[in-house]
């Protein structure tokens, strides 16, 4: 059996990290080995926890969630998956948590199975999650932006893996778009990344929004 996925609450209501903990705690694959009410908490207790994950409220009293995905992206490679809880879909701080380096994000509203299904995604690393209303965030904010997707020299096989990406597929689901083997996809995304001069997935999806290389559409 697999190890389940460590899990570190952050969030300034306790109703809301007792919740979460109830519905993820009920899970095999998922163990929810801490907690915490403030952004200044998440570095001590990621050293200490070592969780794969941080659920982290993105708005709270001292250090907010965007300041605190700073820190932990610093970690590099070495860093657990930052996954942020809002309470609006169109909040222009979850949008600068995603810029900082946040791996994808979740209504509070959300329901289990979404929670759920939001939580594995991130963990594994091979979906993001960015629709409609991030998407036009990221439009406003790279108005003015160069098109850093031309000017990344992407071939047309990368360009079309990134449409898939900035849709929301997952590997699998992209291969099976483009009758692809994901090892192949695997590799055409390190080679997407690389161009885009980005650290993963969300950032690359982030740039071809503000690039205006997609459009809120889709």
């Amino acid at each position: 059996m697999n190890q389940p996925i460590r899990i570190l609450l952050v969030d300034d209501e306790p109703l809301v990290r007792s919740g979460l903990a109830a519905i993820l705690g009920a899970h095999q694959d998922i163990e929810v080995v801490g907690e915490a009410s403030d952004g200044t908490d998440v570095w001590p207790e990621v050293r200490r926890l070592q969780p794969d994950l941080v659920m982290m409220d993105v708005r709270m009293p001292q250090m907010d969630g965007i300041q605190a995905t700073a820190q932990l992206v610093a970690l590099g490679d070495a860093r657990p998956k930052i996954l942020m809880l809002t309470t609006f879909e169109s909040d222009d701080y979850v949008y600068q948590a995603l810029k900082a380096g946040a791996d994808g994000f979740l209504l509070k509203r959300a329901r289990p199975e979404e929670l759920l299904h939001t939580v594995r995604a991130v963990a594994f690393g091979d979906s993001i999650v960015f629709p409609a209303k991030l998407r036009e965030l990221a439009a406003v904010h790279g108005s003015n932006a160069p098109d850093r997707v031309a000017a990344a020299g992407l071939s047309s096989r990368e360009a079309e893996v990134l449409r898939h990406l900035a849709r929301g597929y997952n590997n699998q689901e992209i291969a099976q778009s483009m009758f692809l083997g994901t090892e192949t996809i695997k590799t055409h995304i390190g080679s997407i990344l690389s161009k885009l001069r980005v650290r993963d997935r969300t950032q690359a999806v982030i740039a071809a929004y503000e690039s205006g290389f997609m459009n809120p559409g889709g």
